[in-house]
């Protein structure tokens, strides 16, 4: 006992100026991390989904000129994306998600289908602000799935939860995986399709 008190007393006292510089978060979303931009002169930000600092700049999300974030102030890192897609490649089809948008596809073999074989609950899609629909994207590539052929699903952010048979934004919308009749998905991996859309913020948040 007297060994622990004489080695607290002697142990080296950390200076009360001593100052501990804590990781700053993006507000409502903790798990994206906020560093200076050391490399600009605007005063601008480093997003990051590591604590690390210095960041690398081939693993930062983006940066931005405004906190919070908006979809003109920030700009994607095109590395980012490619190991994002490139990792959503590898994984999207052991996602339960999209093991049941699979199976959901393969028991509705008769039932409405869009033109990316996406399941609809009408004829007709509504469209976003009046424009045509472009959200089939790369599911459009693999042809129309109908009547127990298969078909394509997408696999999406939740941002913007779309309503029941209906399909993402384009911009929320990662890619598609191509599904057979029986529900399995074709390949190794659904023979992912990036959509080529996607986009890391929206105003509906990033």
């Amino acid at each position: 006992m007297l060994g622990i008190k004489s080695a607290i007393r002697h142990a080296p006292r950390i200076p009360k100026w001593t100052q501990v510089r804590c990781v700053s978060t993006l507000e409502g979303t903790p798990y994206i991390y906020v560093f200076p931009n050391e490399k600009s002169n605007d005063q601008s930000h480093v997003l990051s989904l590591l604590p690390n600092e210095p960041t690398n700049p081939n693993q930062a999300i983006g940066t931005t000129t405004k906190l919070p974030p908006t979809p003109e102030s920030f700009t994607e890192n095109p590395k980012f994306l490619k190991t994002l897609q490139e990792v959503i490649a590898k994984h999207a089809h052991e996602d339960p998600d999209a093991k049941s948008q699979a199976q959901v596809m393969a028991s509705i073999a008769g039932a409405n289908l869009s033109s990316g074989g996406v399941l609809m609950t009408s004829q007709r899609a509504r469209r976003r602000r009046g424009a045509a629909d472009s959200s089939g994207g790369a599911s459009g590539q693999g042809g129309v799935g109908s009547a127990g052929k298969g078909g394509w699903i997408h696999i999406s952010d939740s941002r913007r939860p779309p309503e029941y048979g209906r399909i993402a934004w384009p911009e929320d919308i990662f890619g598609s995986l191509e599904v057979d009749g029986e529900g399995n998905f074709v390949g190794n991996n659904g023979n992912y399709q990036s959509s080529g859309t996607y986009r890391i913020i929206t105003r509906d948040g990033m």
